[in-house]
């Protein structure tokens, strides 16, 4: 959908289904801040690598609201940090992708959330198709670490250092890196990222994390077993890439943050993003609308959970509908720059107009909004 058919996709909307599309006149990030949260950021993308072609004469407008309106004080370069683009060739670096949304961070004063280092999806094919000994594919991540994260020292808040090792069960993924090294890849990646850049944050990032279940256990057990080595890691990121027809409650994300943060790491919710089954409806937006409101009110709640990332801000740039046919809308910006409904979830979870769920004890801020 094009900017030319927009209005006529939000005219086709029920009566009260679209957001009047005014924005909270602080913003999303004042509010964050205002909550007790570091940030509420978005991801986005050099525009070669946004998802649609066609949506060039969106570009200034998209920037208004990305870098000038007070909605984000944080960001996430969606692809041009991973291996396929950092290193297309063995020792052959380039960063000119990722360069371009650092370089814009750094320039609006934006929290910086590098991704990702170790991952098995993304990479460049001479990683998978090499038959590699352990000493060998040990030095190739040694060496990958030590060259990507030494470009970007002292400019990253965070970096997910491995991104999506577990299996739904929580056992773990059978990656390359797994089938050569076991477990012990994810310690030689946090221990050498943690002697590459001693003051970022490091992270283990996943999906489906935003509940109690294996793979949250699993994700755990990767924290429990890189402190009892010795090795350091910060943080836990949920990914949070939910459906609305079937998001976890407020309570399930309470349970699931705090679980991480009672081990002593922080927390953030580092890809969120709601998506819903095509058309736009006025249910289906209800339900996204309290699904964000879940989320960001669990990271509101639970001490230890410093920050929102959206999957970025506007619809037409999501990745969704190429993964999932059938389904979109996962973002809080329409075609036309008209909010969703969702906005105002998230204004309301930001301003504590959520529950207090079950009234856990590491809850930090209900004294912001007593008074």
């Amino acid at each position: 959908m094009h900017l030319a058919s927009s209005l006529l996709f939000l005219a086709s909307l029920p009566m009260g289904m679209a957001n009047k599309g005014k924005p909270c006149k602080k913003g999303l990030n004042i509010l964050a801040k205002q909550a007790g949260l570091k940030y509420f950021g978005a991801a986005t993308d050099s525009p070669g690598q946004r998802e649609r072609a066609g949506y060039e004469a969106a570009y200034a407008q998209y920037d208004q609201i990305m870098w000038k309106s007070g909605e984000f004080g944080q960001t996430t370069p969606t692809n041009g940090q991973k291996w396929l683009f950092s290193e297309p060739t063995r020792g052959g670096y380039n960063f000119t992708e990722g360069e371009i949304v650092t370089s814009l961070a750094k320039k609006h004063g934006y929290y910086l959330r590098c991704h990702a280092l170790v991952w098995h999806s993304q990479l460049a094919p001479w990683v998978e198709t090499t038959e590699w000994t352990a000493d060998e594919l040990r030095q190739v991540i040694v060496d990958h670490i030590t060259h990507v994260m030494g470009h970007w020292k002292g400019q990253c808040y965070a970096w997910d250092v491995v991104n999506e090792a577990l299996n739904e069960d929580g056992t773990y993924r059978e990656s390359v890196f797994y089938k050569v090294l076991g477990e012990e890849y994810i310690k030689l990646a946090f221990k050498t990222a943690s002697e590459v850049d001693p003051h970022a944050k490091l992270y283990y990032n996943d999906y489906n994390l935003e509940s109690p279940s294996g793979k949250t256990a699993g994700a755990a057990n990767i924290v429990k077993m890189l402190r009892k080595e010795g090795i350091r890691i910060d943080g836990v990121g949920l990914q949070a890439h939910l459906t609305a027809e079937r998001h976890p409650t407020l309570d399930q994300h309470i349970d699931a943050i705090s679980s991480f943060t009672e081990l002593g790491v922080e927390v953030a919710l580092t890809e969120l993003d709601v998506r819903i089954t095509m058309p736009a409806t006025a249910e289906n937006l209800a339900l996204q609308k309290e699904s964000y409101k879940n989320a960001v009110g669990a990271c509101v709640q639970v001490r230890g959970c410093i920050g929102v990332t959206i999957w970025d801000f506007y619809d037409p740039f999501s990745w969704v509908p190429y993964t999932f046919p059938g389904q979109g809308a996962p973002l809080l910006w329409f075609d036309n720059f008209t909010t969703h409904p969702a906005y105002d979830g998230v204004v309301e979870a930001l301003t504590n107009k959520t529950s207090r769920g079950k009234g856990k004890g590491n809850s930090r801020r209900a004294q912001l909004w007593s008074a």
